[in-house]
């Protein structure tokens, strides 16, 4: 990717991102199962960073979702399931970015192929 010209690398950010924000989206995995191997094997990115940069998005394509969502008039969110439950999530977060800065690439990496045989399995058991 080193060697694309600054439009082009553009070009290819903005497709990565419309393929996060439709997988994201459709399947409400806020896009970091699609944006993790992007980033790590087709960007290059060491792993801490393709994590905190992957949550980054993931933040910009859930405020879109969710105020979609809410702007709709089929009441999609159950607003008393995200409160406490996001509040947790925010709390374990803040904890886990500091777990992960300490963590190995290789450990990271690992992880995340865990994470997603896990819920790859679990999706065809259903």
């Amino acid at each position: 990717m080193d060697s694309l010209s600054p439009q082009l690398a553009i070009l290819v950010y903005l497709l990565i991102g419309v393929s996060a924000g439709l997988v994201g989206s459709l399947c409400g995995v806020g896009g970091g199962i699609l944006l993790m191997p992007v980033f790590l094997f087709l960007l290059k990115l060491d792993p801490n960073k393709a994590v905190a940069t992957s949550l980054a998005i993931v933040l910009i394509t859930a405020v879109a979702s969710t105020l979609n969502n809410s702007l709709s008039s089929e009441k999609l969110i159950d607003w008393k399931i995200v409160i406490p439950i996001g509040i947790g999530a925010a709390l374990a977060a803040w904890f886990g970015s500091d777990i992960m800065k300490q963590l190995s690439n290789q450990a990271i990496v690992k992880t995340f192929g865990v994470v997603l045989i896990l819920a790859g399995v679990r999706a065809l058991m259903k």
